[in-house]
Parts: C-alpha cells; structure tokens; sequence
C-alpha cells in the first residue's frame, strides 16, 4: 500500500471528526437557544382556515395593540360575603395597576359574583412581556392582596401563558440532560463498554446541535415555527433515532471486526451493509413527518420540517462523524468487551444466548406463537375506541398543580363557568341587535353584550371598526368542557342563521372546538398518507409487495393496542379523562414509522441471508444477528421519550407514555415474535413477486435455530 494511500485512508477520518467538532463548538450553543424564537401563544397555532381563526383576524381592526388579559379573582377567606369595603378596595387596587408596567389602559372595575363571595376584575397586559410576564403578574396579585381578608388569584390567558412558560422553563437543560443520562446508562449496562456509549453520545448530541441551528435559523426568518413542545420532540427525536441508528452501525462493524483485521475495510463493509437500512429507516420517518405538511394544525405543521430536519442531522451524524471515529479507535472503541480477533468469533456461540432460543421457540411452532402474539394485539386494540381525544380540559392541562388552574376553578365557582373566556360573536354592524338578541336567546349562554367604545361589554354604542362590531357571549359551562364546546355549535347556528350579518364565532372554547374538529379531519388525510409512503419505501428496499404489506400492517396493529393500552392507563391509573386531539396523530405517526424502522433493521437483514440460505435459515438468521441490538435501540428510545415524563404538562407526558410503552411492544412482541413467525408461517410466499419467492431451495430446513448464527 503507497504512502498517499494509507494517510488517505486516516486523513478522511480526522477531518470528519474536525469538522463535527467545529460544527458542534459553533452550533451546539443553538440547543439552548431555541426557546428565544420560541412561541407558546396558543392562537398561533389554530386552524388556518378555521371560524375561531378568522374572528382573531378581524378583531385586529378593534384595536392597534393586542392585550393579554389577565383576570384578577378575590375570594373571602371566610367564605362569608364581601363587604362594601372591600369591594371599594378591590376596585382601587385594579385602579393601581396602571401604574405597573406592562399593563395596557385601565383595569375594570371590581365585579361581584351573585352569590356576593367573590369579586374580579380585569388587566390588560402587552402580548410581547414573555420573559418579564411573572414579574409583572406577581406585582398585579401584590397589589390586588391590599384587600383585606381575602384569598387572590390570577386566571385568563396571562396565568395560562405564565405556566406554560414555566413548565417548559426546563425544556432546554433539564430534558436534555435527562435524556442524555437515560441513554448513557442503558448504554453502559447493554454493551459493557466505557467508550462506545460516550462515542454513541457525543454523535447524538452534535447531530442535536446541528438540527438546532438550522432550526433556530430558520424559525428567526419565520419559515418554520417552534413551541415548546415541538422544541421538547426535537430533542427527543434526535437523541433516540441518531442513537438507533447509531446501534445499528456499531454492531455490524463489531461483526465486521470479528470477520477481518483491518478496521478500514471493516467499516467500509459495515457502511455497505447497513447505509441503505439506515437510510431508508431515517426516510419512513423523515417522509411521514413530512406528512404533517397535509394538516391544518398550524403546531403540527410546524413539527413536520422541524423533525424531518433533526432525523436528516441524525442520518448525517450516524454515517460520517461515528464512522470516523470508529476508524480512528478501531477494536479499542469496545474495550473493555474487545470483538475476538478475525477468524476465532462465532464458531462456539452459535446456539447460546438469548435470540438463538426466541429463534427455536419460533422455529419450533410458528403458527402457534403468530396465533398468540396477533390474539393479544387484538384485544389490546379492542380498546382503542375509548380513548376520548377530545381534548384536555384545563384542570388536566398541567400534571402538577399549577396556579392558573387553581385560580380558574375559584373563578368558575363563583362566576358563569365560561366567565373570561367568553365566546366572540363578529357581525356587520347594521345586525348588531339581532345578532345579540340570538346570541343571548342560545342555550347555554349566560349573556351577551356588544363591546361598547369603552372596549368593554355593556350598555351604550358598539364600538365599530370596518362596519363590523364584537359581541361577548358569557357560556354557562366552563370554557374547556364538552357543554361549552357544544354550546358554541348552537351559537355559531343561531347566529348564522341571522339575515345580512355574516357573523362569526371564535374565542378560547371554539378555538378548542376547532382544533378537535381539524385534528379529526387530519387524521382522515394524514394516516393513509404515511402508510402510502412507508408502503412505498418498503416495496423499494425488499423488493417485494407482499412484505411490505405484511409489515405495515403489523405496525398499524400495534399502534392501535398501544392506544388500548393507553386507554385503560390514562383514564384508570393516571386519571386524566381524555388527550389532546392531537395526540392520536403524533403517536401514529411516531409509532409506525419507528415501528417499521425496526422491521427495517430486521427483514434487511433476513433478506441478506435468505439469499444466501433460504426463507426459513433467513429468518432466523436475521432474528439471532439483529434480536439484541434492535431491541436495546428500542428500549433506547423508549427512554428516550419517556423523559419527555419531566416536563408538567398533559399532552407530553401522554406522548410519551404512547410512544415508550409501543416501541417496547413492537421491539418485544411484534419484531420478535409476531413478524418472524408469520413470515416462517408464509414462507418463500412472503416474497411474492420478488426473486426470493420463486428461488429453487426456498424451502430446504437446515439445521435447526442453531443455524442463524452469523
């Protein structure tokens, strides 16, 4: 070998690795930054082409500046009725806040309930405060506790954005580092290794870092958008696939170490091997992300190109930076658990372990084990219906207690249910009475008012802007219940049905009402789709139909089992009585691309050795080789999502326990048992049309499970 050759053959090396660690120092940072071009506005994330959205449009020709409101509830702390001193108190005190900055205008008057025991009021706060919001909320409560005797609280959209911003306050260090640990620890415990997990970690951090830059970049000129829990997915996402595939890469090139001396060779067959597996693994996902492009959920448009964005940085990671540096440490990168030196590895382990015997137990009756296995799923999945994705009412909002919710539930006791979130009736001008005398007459509304000039409900002029005018309607129930919602559809009827007014109806419960409706309607469009694109990318890789049906529908099985699962978990264990309505969509579209992401990794490698031994000695081939490390990548990235589990909010924890608990039963149940058997079941057949199905030999038995060692 020249002398130009072998330092080519350790200059690629180094300057991959140069050139990650001077993409990590530049871009690393940007993991931690993310959260400045951030937004957790919940109205920036509606339907685009949903009433509630349109509403919001027009209201911005009532006013020049946008308000946040904040609502200010006093209680007794007696429970006794409030006098007329302390109701003069409390009107002074919101009289004050004018003074405090980041308030807009004057607050309200204090407002007495009808039982007398509570008052509240008003403020309305600048929309841009973010980082400043709780230090302008604590000074509001700390004027509002001047009145005697009585118990603040704060509730409206100003408590709710505060705690969703504290709740995510650890999405950038705490999350990270949860994660992190998780998988350094699974890692250390599976491979007995020192040095490969620290390698594994390092790759997924800078591909994390790369992701985050272009992201950050890209959201500071508007093309994507973040909130926190796309923010929080991002992280997740990338940690757990570039760590699969990760897996995948180190454990052929540990095979190709046992095969050959030379480390360079080594990883070239080892790249050769699984690139493509990679490659097509990292597209189901990236494409079915993609998908999420066909929704009409602004949020979850927004995770499509993100986390396409941070599967592509995990791919890229995986294949050049680890490579690199497994050249460069070569058999030294597994101490202190070496590969056996070229020539000696595998000829006395062939039968021990624990895959040769899940091989033999599937080998031995694989109609009985499929049989099992698919009657389990089904009656998993029998209770999948049950799950109500309606929406998470307030008080389930946040995991832990948060102060929003508390002070929502006092003002709901003592004020209409729907009190502060009242329903926004837009109509032209000219029907402003007709439009109000339907409103108020509507079953279920409490009252209705038109804003006056004041920029309050009441009696008086309606204030006007482009020959439109708003009314309040004030719902009995509360603003996040099913009544409420179902009362904003026989409003925005009545108030339809009004000749001349074009009216609209939007505020806080129809933009809930909104977002269940589109959600359902996106899983409609959106679910054939990703199964369209995995179909396809299967049918390129296995060169077969036959297959790829086969596995595609297995996944879907096991996505509709984890939501039986979750079903009886989340409504008699965890308490919560429904999910956010997207929730379904993002763990179909985690759970199957992932879930086929595993079959990938294990029918890519059955193929291999089906052309080499035949259908049968294949498939258990496949299933000994990959059993251990497609299943530690599983239980990798069930970690991975599950510490999603330490951020307090509702929609990510109920993500996470989807996404954890179906990975762990796709690598353990379905990758494992269900999948291997049916295709031995089948046999050659499972092929059809491609070669392997019609090749002489398909049918031969070997020599038992103890075959399928490498």
């Amino acid at each position: 070998m020249s002398t130009s050759t072998r330092l080519a053959r350790w200059l690629v090396p180094v300057v991959l690795l140069v050139a990650w660690l001077g993409i990590g120092g530049t871009l690393g940072p940007y993991a931690g930054k993310l959260g400045e071009v951030a937004t957790n506005d919940q109205a920036a994330f509606l339907p685009q082409n949903a009433e509630s959205t349109k509403v919001i449009d027009e209201q911005r020709a009532f006013r020049q500046d946008e308000t946040l409101p904040a609502i200010v509830v006093w209680t007794t702390a007696d429970g006794g009725e409030m006098t007329a001193a302390q109701r003069e108190a409390a009107t002074g005190a919101l009289a004050s806040l004018g003074d405090v900055s980041g308030t807009v205008g004057t607050a309200s008057a204090a407002i007495p309930s009808k039982d007398g025991r509570a008052l509240q009021g008003v403020a309305q706060l600048r929309p841009d405060l973010d980082d400043q919001l709780p230090t302008v909320l604590r000074k509001i409560s700390e004027a509002a506790e001047r009145v005697p005797d009585t118990t603040v609280r704060i509730a409206g959209p100003a408590a709710n954005q505060a705690d969703l911003s504290d709740a995510f306050a650890g999405i950038d260090g705490l999350l990270l580092g949860v994660a992190l640990a998780t998988v350094l620890i699974i890692l250390l415990l599976v491979y007995r290794s020192v040095i490969l997990p620290l390698v594994i970690i390092v790759g997924a951090v800078l591909a994390l870092g790369l992701a985050c830059g272009v992201v950050y970049a890209l959201a500071e000129r508007d093309i994507v958008r973040v909130d926190g829990q796309v923010q929080g997915i991002l992280s997740i996402l990338v940690i757990g696939a570039a760590t699969d595939y990760a897996l995948l890469l180190t454990a052929r090139f540990r095979e190709e170490l046992e095969r050959r001396e030379d480390r360079v060779r080594a990883m070239r067959a080892a790249l050769r091997e699984s690139a493509g597996t990679i490659v097509a693994s990292a597209a189901t996902v990236a494409l079915g992300l993609i998908a999420l492009l066909l929704s009409d959920l602004t949020n979850n448009r927004a995770l499509g190109p993100v986390g396409a964005i941070g599967i592509v940085c995990a791919v890229l990671s995986t294949l050049t930076f680890l490579p690199a540096v497994l050249v460069l440490l070569g058999r030294g990168a597994y101490w202190p658990a070496r590969p056996k030196p070229a020539g000696t590895a595998g000829k006395d382990d062939s039968g021990r372990g624990v895959w040769p015997r899940v091989a033999a137990l599937v080998d031995r009756a694989p109609r009985k084990v499929w049989a099992v296995t698919l009657a389990g799923l089904l009656a998993c999945a029998a209770f999948a219906p049950t799950l109500d994705s309606k929406g998470v009412p307030l008080d389930e909002l946040f995991v832990n207690e948060a102060p929003s919710v508390a002070a929502q539930a006092a003002l709901s006791e003592h004020f209409p249910g729907g009190s502060g979130n009242p329903a926004v009736v837009i109509a032209d001008a000219d029907t402003v009475d007709q439009v109000t005398s339907a409103a108020g007459g509507t079953d279920g509304v409490e009252t209705a008012l038109p804003v006056t000039e004041s920029g309050r409900p009441g009696v008086g002029a309606p204030q006007t802007a482009d020959g439109r005018v708003r009314i309040y309607a004030t719902l009995e129930a509360p603003a996040d219940s099913d009544a409420a919602k179902e009362t904003v559809a026989r409003l925005r009827e009545a108030v339809h049905a009004v000749p001349g007014a074009d009216a609209l109806v939007g505020g806080y419960t129809a933009q809930s009402y909104d977002t269940q409706r589109t959600s359902e309607s996106d899983r409609m469009l959106i679910v054939p789709v990703v199964l369209a694109i995995i179909l396809v990318i299967l049918m390129g890789l296995l060169r077969s139909l036959l297959m790829p049906v086969l596995l595609v529908a297995t996944v879907a099985l096991n996505f509709l089992a984890t939501l039986g699962i979750s079903a009886l978990v989340f409504q008699g264990v965890l308490g919560f009585s429904g999910t956010d309505a997207s929730v379904p969509l993002y763990g179909f579209v985690f759970l199957v691309a992932l879930g086929v992401d595993y079959n990938i990794f294990l029918m890519s490698r059955v193929r291999e050795e089906s052309l080499k031994h035949g259908t049968r000695d294949g498939v258990l081939r496949g299933l000994t080789a990959t059993g251990g490390v497609i299943t530690s990548a599983g239980i990798v990235l069930a970690a991975t999502f599950a510490a999603l589990g330490v951020i307090p909010l509702a929609f990510l924890v109920q993500i996470a326990f989807i996404v954890a608990v179906g990975v762990l039963l796709d690598t353990i149940v379905v990758r494992s048992l269900l999948v291997p058997a049916l295709v031995l079941d089948i046999g050659p057949t499972a092929w059809w049309p491609g070669a392997l199905s019609r090749s002489p030999g398909q049918r031969r038995r070997g020599n038992g499970p103890t075959a399928a060692g490498p």
